[in-house]
């Protein structure tokens, strides 16, 4: 029998109810043992607030003026003794991110309405709650794959690694129940299915990187966009940092690797940047990268240089196992020289910060510190990749903004940043330094879809938009619940290859706290 919307939204109160993780997880695993096989997919998405994976190009496209409209009209509707299910919901969503062209929103609206109009109160509630990325219930990824684990009895850590190679959640989670450890076995990496980057941590400079990794590949850090290259049979596919496909974003790409690269199958990691004499913003490259028409004119007008620096599969060998080195070696035999990242090894200090000058006068961010012998580890954060950057930034995320004055009245122009917490997001201070007139309308226009309310001056947003922000030091602050605070931030760019959950953490801020101590004296306890 299938389960209804009902259901669901009582799993949603229990688990908001509970304060524990595991008991969280238990729930949730429970309610997945109970589903038929369609309807696990589509519960996993709605409890995570993604109802179309990140990978999909479509989108809801829902904002708070629809959602307000929607709820007017579905209010008004007559209530239906109906009783809906999770499946009849879901396939309704799939209709309104299917809308599109003239008349769309309109049609986006009706179909939402109609969906509102037949359910509860409680309902009615969480679904609009994940509508708006903002569940609350306290059921993030490691919940879910925990869960998943519960339900399908499966070790937690081969299901977290096939999350990893799978990127898609609830398509794991369907195959976890429907397979069990044999399904999640044979998952691997496979060309087209794109894979969650490995991640690097800050490093206060090459004297930390060296102490740390002895001696080390030194990479030109690049302030482009990051892509996965996958080839095979004469296909090409490329796909974002957040696994989106952008292939068609990116002809002059999809031509290097049919003609440049001389292997008939790979999966290659690297960056695009935007180029002219010298390297050109983050944002011209992320104009490139999200652009669908007129491409051949945007290729002319900023053109892409790409630079790689992993190889993740050549032919049929899989490299994701293999040291650092040995994948460098797999890139350089396929790859011109020309389109490798500059790149030195040493353990020399003088020698990794000369290279590190270079990077900077040439237009570049810096240098990633790299191990020589470290595995490539899929989606996962660590000092085994050390980032080194002139100036410290973070990546966090708008959660509020305030209307301007002066100059910029009428522009939603002072920005409420926060970094991820184990409650969601965690303020640490604002700026409305970073951004051009022309960007502060755009940003304006783009939060006020994101909306959630609205107190006069400052209004409420989703937690969507990352930023990276510059900032002179973080400082202990007793006005943020967080207890931070950032001095003298401005933003860099908006990363529009970032989702909010790849935003930076709580636990960051307080490390590059903590270091800043390493070269600046700190206050006695209890001085001031």
């Amino acid at each position: 029998m299938s389960k209804l919307l009902a259901d669901l939204a009582e799993l949603c109160t229990k688990v908001e109810g509970e304060s524990g993780k595991k008991r969280k997880a238990e729930l949730v695993g429970d309610f997945l043992s109970s589903l038929d096989q369609d309807e696990i997919k589509p519960v996993v998405l709605i409890l995570l607030a993604q109802v179309l994976p990140e990978s999909e190009k479509r989108a809801l496209d829902v904002g708070y003026g629809t959602v307000k409209k929607a709820i007017r009209s579905g209010q008004t509707s007559l209530f239906s003794d109906e009783r809906v299910s999770i499946m009849d919901a879901y396939d309704t969503l799939q209709r309104i991110a299917k809308a599109e062209g003239p008349g769309s929103r309109r049609t986006k609206e009706a179909l939402l309405s109609g969906l509102l109009s037949r359910l509860s109160d409680k309902e009615r509630e969480y679904l609009l709650r994940s509508l708006s990325g903002e569940m609350r219930i306290g059921v993030n990824e490691g919940v879910l794959l925990e869960a998943i684990s519960k339900a399908s009895q499966v070790d937690l850590e081969m299901v977290r690694g096939a999350h990893m190679l799978m990127g898609d959640v609830g398509g794991l989670a369907t195959l976890a129940l429907s397979e069990g450890e044999r399904g999640l076995r044979n998952v691997d990496i496979n060309v087209f299915t794109p894979i969650r980057p490995m991640l690097a941590e800050m490093a206060s400079g090459v004297e930390e990187a060296i102490s740390n990794l002895g001696i080390a590949a030194f990479e030109f850090k690049l302030d482009g966009a990051r892509i996965q290259i996958h080839k095979d049979r004469g296909q090409v596919r490329i796909f974002s940092r957040r696994l989106t496909e952008v292939t068609e974003s990116l002809p002059e790409i999809v031509r290097i690797a049919h003609t440049e690269i001389q292997a008939d199958r790979f999966i290659l990691e690297g960056e695009v940047v935007a180029y002219s004499d010298r390297p050109l913003p983050f944002q011209d490259v992320m104009r490139r990268i999200t652009r669908v028409r007129g491409v051949a004119g945007s290729s002319e007008q900023v053109p892409l240089r790409l630079f790689l620096f992993d190889a993740l599969l050549v032919g049929e060998r899989k490299l994701i196992d293999s040291t650092y080195l040995d994948r460098w070696k797999a890139l350089q035999e396929i790859v011109p020289s020309h389109h490798m990242v500059p790149r030195i090894i040493t353990s020399d200090t003088k020698e990794a910060t000369d290279f590190y000058n270079r990077a900077l006068e040439q237009g570049h961010e810096g240098l990633v510190a790299k191990d020589l012998n470290s595995p490539y580890a899929i989606g996962k954060r660590g000092r085994r990749w050390l980032k080194i950057k002139k100036s410290a930034t973070l990546d966090l995320v708008i959660v509020a903004a305030e209307w301007g004055y002066g100059r910029r009245e009428g522009w939603l122009s002072d920005y409420h940043l926060a970094a991820r917490s184990k409650e969601g997001f965690a303020e640490v201070g604002k700026t409305y330094k970073g951004f051009t007139d022309q960007e502060f309308k755009a940003i304006t226009e783009r939060l006020l879809s994101l909306k959630t309310s609205d107190e006069g001056h400052v209004v409420q947003v989703r937690p969507v938009i990352v930023v990276e922000v510059l900032f002179d030091e973080v400082q202990r602050s007793p006005n943020y619940p967080s207890g931070y605070a950032l001095r003298l931030a401005r933003i860099k760019s908006i990363r529009e290859d970032k989702a909010a959950a790849e935003a930076d953490t709580i636990e960051e801020v307080a490390r590059v706290y903590e270091e800043q101590f390493r070269t600046k004296g700190r206050l006695r306890e209890g001085t001031s």
